[in-house]
């Protein structure tokens, strides 16, 4: 019988999401940034210490400040509500009907299974049905929900689905292509794998409508 911390890693090793959502605590927000980079800087420098690095060396010194300033106000910067990007959208006054695509949207995330990058590409569409949203605002978007300890299925219907309420459309869709340095550099070590991921909303369900999109970014069919 499989054991609970067998079972974790097994989990763990095979990227498997437990949550749609990222999964946040009540109290996640109850002490301020400048008081989790203390106690992050704390955590690092325990870390560092325990693997034996010489932490009074000049090069190592600012290590464990800069990581907890990283990691709270950088890379998982996107955990915290109050930097969610507006999404500012107009009416549609030159009643564009076509798709939209925005595409090679560089995506830098985080392995929420190992805390290791996940870098690629996303690719985002919508059909407006009287609205429009800045392009600038699709990308934002993006990074505002990469910038967290993420699964790349989760990542992907978060974009669609903020962009659907932004849009006021079930019309989205989002393909993301990256890699996963989990995979690429330790376990399997696999340097050239990739995972493709994708959410399809509205029209984008409809055959022709998918394959417009795919070719638009040059994927072949693969969902």
């Amino acid at each position: 019988m499989i054991n609970n911390e067998e079972f974790q890693d097994e989990i763990g090793n095979n990227h498997i999401s437990t949550n749609a959502k990222n999964p946040l605590r009540d109290d996640a927000f109850a002490i301020a940034d400048d008081e989790k980079i203390e106690r992050i800087k704390k955590d690092v420098e325990n870390i560092l210490t325990t693997l034996g690095m010489d932490l009074t060396d000049d090069s190592l010194k600012g290590t464990p400040n800069r990581v907890a300033k990283m990691f709270v106000k950088e890379i998982f910067g996107g955990l915290n509500p109050a930097r969610k990007p507006k999404a500012s959208t107009f009416d549609n006054n030159y009643k564009y009907g076509e798709m939209l695509v925005e595409k090679n949207i560089t995506v830098y995330s985080t392995c929420e299974h190992h805390l290791l990058p996940i870098i690629g590409r996303a690719h985002v569409a919508y059909i407006s049905n009287g609205t429009v949203i800045g392009l600038s605002k699709m990308n934002r978007i993006v990074e505002y929900y990469a910038k967290r300890p993420q699964v790349q299925e989760r990542l992907t219907m978060q974009i669609v689905q903020e962009l659907q309420e932004a849009l006021g459309t079930e019309d989205v869709a989002c393909v993301i292509d990256a890699k996963h340095l989990c995979v690429n550099s330790r376990g399997i070590g696999d340097i050239e794998s990739s995972t493709v991921t994708s959410e399809f909303g509205g029209k984008f369900k409809e055959a022709q409508t998918k394959r417009e999109f795919l070719d638009y970014i040059k994927l072949e069919t693969r969902f």
